[in-house]
């Protein structure tokens, strides 16, 4: 059951719980992690909301590994990820927390979450039903 888990709903849990926990607001999001010089002399400043959307990226990464699985637990998974892209764009029109670019990327890779495995399974069902006519 934890295999069907939506993966972006922690990234979810984790910005809502630095904006509602930790008492955060859209500037909590620009304050500086570290600050790295680079061999060109130019600063690279790492944020929170870089550490964000960094997460949001590896947590995509591996709904789309997920998405290539076949099965009938798969819908499962596709269904519980719409539902957490659902909860992202409410909160989006609804919370003025919520109302950052950060969540406004998080909930774009969400998005991208339900249509690749959206696309995966039908792509994949596509090949299995070609394949039976050829046998």
């Amino acid at each position: 059951m934890l295999t069907n888990f939506p993966l972006m709903a922690i990234a979810l849990i984790i910005y809502n719980g630095i904006v509602f926990g930790l008492g955060g607001d859209a500037l909590s999001w620009q304050s500086e992690m570290f600050n790295i010089n680079m061999v060109s002399g130019a600063p690279w400043q790492f944020q929170l909301g870089h550490l964000m959307l960094t997460i949001g990226l590896v947590l995509l990464f591996v709904e789309i590994l997920k998405a290539t699985r076949v099965g009938s637990l798969s819908i499962l998974d596709h269904l519980l990820s719409t539902v957490v892209l659902i909860i992202f764009l409410v909160e989006f029109l609804l919370v003025p927390a919520a109302s950052t670019s950060v969540f406004f990327l998080l909930m774009l890779m969400t998005l991208i979450d339900v249509m690749a495995g959206f696309s995966v399974s039908i792509r994949s069902a596509t090949r299995d039903v070609s394949l039976g006519d050829q046998l």
